[in-house]
């Protein structure tokens, strides 16, 4: 056979070693692979220290020493494989990204395909870390045991733990017989760094390393699943395998990478997230979630009891869930929701430690009812904020196993020193003057966090995506350059959406904020202090990346790609130097400060996009890697049905904060779907079914009194008692919403131009 350039290349690679070193080409690109991969999954980099919570790589298999003699065949040579069990049930308990499934009842076809996607984009994220090259670095120790002392666990593959596992038996065996114990021995520690942080730690199988760039290229060896890389995953296992070849940029004469100092310590934060951190791993995400799309788009889910006795209304078989950041219909499943977008519960032992820090500190009286109810259900890092509210407190964690409800509010609040370490942050795009009550709900939370919390809070209005979403050109609105009262006016309505932000804002304004604790901002007003911001993000985020989680195509304005940027800025505390900062000597403390933001499930894409890149916009001790916690809420199904959410389009849908009482009750008795039967008699035989009744659903969002709310869903759930009918269900809504509606348009009637510019001028916040 003819022997290839590259061929050549590996052959002198290989000749300048024995067989018992390991090449450096092999050993750089298992440190690159140790921690690609996982970045890939969206799973730890092997085991913390103490063990739990990640995923270890398998034992090496040096598999270039069989592939030696292939020399003179595509593939052969430079190779090496390693696996990661990632566990049962799909490997969703450990791994963010949804792999393919080899027990789906899809084609064999369909699943290979899938396979080849993970693996062509692996592959594609390797060489573009060759190309880049990262810093790599290595720590030499006078012994194992030291590297792991100094950096945990996590630097150990499967078969460097068993191989330990192997010596302290040995010791053991020794000690017992009075004899010396074999000594650690010397071992190193590679390091890659990519944007900042650490994306693999790992004890070096060769004494050799490179610098990521004389890998050259390296491939994915995919033809038999069997003997080279592979994916199982079902519901009793799911291992995916890697099988690699390196293909040297030169002739292997490159030089090695020097021996580092040893840091006092190395912040492995994000490589030990559980959380996609490759920009193809997110576009593989993407890929499965629109998949998953499309599979319940074509499928019939569940029906309801009250569905399958009556035509119309929520919830019914025909109905696809379709959640996007510009879409929301259908029967909803919230748990699908959780498992697609890669975000995790809110867990009972959550709640309790988001009581430690509020409840059991005084600043307000009890959880919210959105949380002691599950109306918000899903997170990204609250654990990490409570973390540090904890800190802040100098207050411990609550024991695992406690769960909220049994703690008593202090008759004081606790006052903390220094400044709160975190921040607040939500928005509104104004598309419409008058907000309805799905708009509050967000804002009604927040408003609580604020005061549980005691922290600042920025509010963003986004007046100019809405413009560049839904604005207008008309030719004859124009000015003609020297008559009327704005002569110079061009012909679109960019000023109509600004005019909704002053709107709006006193909507805002009247849900309780704390004002010295609140910067209420437009974008067309601001965007100048936060675009050094937003131009870091641009450089950071690919249009491929905008494209592939939004849906944007050739025929979408430039705008729509680059709001994202715009919508991502707030979530990095150096957006807001006089706002956040300090009036004293502290500069700069706002680019420190970790970010929560409270917001439907249907905005996480923005921050998906946003937590990928966030470690690029701030200093390396930022607490949470720069990253923005979010807590998502579920939607607020409009009147015709519980799916979906409610929208401003369609006035049967809404109660607006506008509406008269006599047009809430009309609304109500009208347009709320029910999920009565179709007869007395089989209302009191079989009850209502709450889950798609819209009276007890919207009860569930603004009945403060839990007992009440109980005793309203036992009764018309069984058809027995005061509340077995759906009238007696909706007239209790109408109360509680004339009540709601008539207690805001009171607040607000108090906030005139003049306020709303306070509350928007650029301020330190208390």
């Amino acid at each position: 056979q003819t022997t290839t350039v590259q061929q050549t290349k590996q052959k002198r690679t290989l000749d300048r070693k024995t067989m018992g070193d390991i090449p450096p080409e092999i050993t750089t690109a298992h440190l690159l692979l140790r921690g690609l991969v996982p970045s890939l999954l969206g799973c730890p980099v092997g085991e913390e220290t103490g063990g739990g919570g990640g995923v270890r790589a398998s034992a090496f298999q040096m598999t270039y020493r069989k592939d030696l003699p292939k020399l003179g065949v595509e593939g052969g040579g430079l190779t090496g494989k390693v696996s990661w069990n990632l566990g049962k049930r799909h490997g969703t308990d450990n791994a963010a990204l949804s792999l393919p499934r080899d027990d789906d009842e899809g084609s064999s076809s369909s699943f290979g395909e899938t396979c080849e996607e993970f693996y062509s984009a692996l592959e594609a994220a390797a060489n573009r870390l060759i190309s880049e090259s990262p810093g790599v670095t290595r720590y030499d120790f006078d012994s194992e045991d030291g590297a792991v002392e100094r950096l945990g666990s996590m630097v150990l593959d499967a078969g460097q733990v068993a191989a330990r596992d192997k010596r302290a038996k040995k010791a053991r065996k020794a000690e017992a017989a009075g004899e010396d114990a074999e000594a650690s021995p010397p071992a190193s520690v590679g390091r890659i760094e990519s944007g900042g942080s650490t994306m693999s730690l790992a004890l070096l199988h060769g004494p050799t390393l490179l610098p990521l760039s004389e890998l050259g290229r390296l491939e994915i060896l995919r033809s038999d699943p069997r003997a080279e890389s592979g994916i199982v995953c079902n519901k009793r296992k799911c291992e995916v395998s890697v099988k690699f070849a390196v293909y040297p940029a030169g002739d292997g004469g490159g030089a090695a990478v020097e021996t580092s100092p040893v840091p006092d310590s190395v912040d492995t934060r994000e490589a030990m997230s559980k959380e996609i951190r490759a920009g193809e791993g997110l576009a593989l995400q993407e890929a499965a979630v629109a998949r998953a799309m499309a599979r319940v788009s074509t499928s019939d889910p569940p029906e309801s009891a009250a569905a399958k006795s009556q035509d119309g209304g929520g919830g019914t078989k025909d109905e696809e869930m379709v959640v996007t950041a510009f879409e929301v219909s259908g029967a909803i499943d919230y748990g699908k929701l959780i498992e697609k977008f890669g975000s995790r519960p809110l867990t009972p032992h959550l709640l309790r430690r988001l009581e430690n820090v509020t409840v059991a500190r005084g600043t307000v009286p009890r959880l919210h009812r959105f949380l002691r109810r599950e109306i918000f259900f899903s997170h990204r890092d609250i654990e990490r904020i409570c973390e540090l509210l904890e800190g802040w407190y100098g207050v411990s964690p609550p024991d695992e196993g406690e769960v909220a409800g049994n703690v008593v509010a202090p008759s004081e609040m606790a006052v903390p020193s220094g400044p709160c370490p975190i921040y607040l942050y939500t928005g509104r795009g104004p598309s419409s003057a008058a907000m309805h009550l799905g708009h509050l709900v967000p804002f009604l939370f927040t408003a609580w966090l604020q005061r549980a919390f005691q922290c600042p809070l920025v509010i963003q209005m986004t007046d100019d995506e809405k413009f560049i979403f839904k604005g207008e050109y008309d030719p004859e609105r124009s000015g003609d350059g020297s008559t009327g009262p704005d002569p110079c006016r061009t012909g679109d309505n960019l000023d109509h959406f600004a005019n909704l932000t002053m709107e709006n804002a006193r909507d805002i304004i009247a849900c309780g904020f704390i004002k010295d604790k609140t910067f209420l901002f437009s974008d067309l007003d601001y965007v100048g202090r936060m675009y050094p911001n937003i131009v870091r993000i641009w450089k950071a985020v690919t249009v491929n990346q905008v494209n592939g989680v939004f849906g944007f195509d050739g025929m979408s304005n430039i705008g729509k790609a680059a709001f994202p940027a715009v919508q991502a800025a707030p979530s990095f505390g150096s957006s807001f130097p006089n706002v956040l900062g300090s009036e004293d000597d502290d500069a700069g403390r706002e680019a420190n400060l970790a970010c929560l933001i409270p917001c439907a499930i249907d905005q996480d894409p923005y921050f998906r996009l946003t937590r990928d890149v966030a470690h690029k916009l701030v200093p390396r001790n930022h607490p949470l890697g720069g990253k923005p916690a979010l807590i998502h809420s579920k939607f607020f199904p409009p009147l015709q049905g519980a799916t979906g959410k409610m929208s401003s389009s369609d006035a049967n849908s809404a109660i607006f904060l506008t509406d008269t009482p006599e047009d809430i009750e009309r609304k109500i008795k009208v347009h709320a779907f029910s999920g009565g039967r179709e007869t007395k008699k089989l209302q009191e035989e079989l009850g209502a079914d709450l889950d798609v009744d819209v009276s007890y659903q919207w009860l569930r969002f603004f009945l403060e009194d839990d007992d009440e709310l109980a005793r309203i869903g036992r009764e018309y759930g069984s058809g027995k008692g005061e509340y077995w009918s759906t009238g007696a269900v909706k007239a209790r809504l109408v109360e509680v919403l004339k009540e709601i509606v008539s207690e805001h348009l009171g607040r607000r009637s108090g906030v005139d131009d003049g306020v709303v510019r306070e509350w928007m001028t650029e301020r330190f916040l208390k």
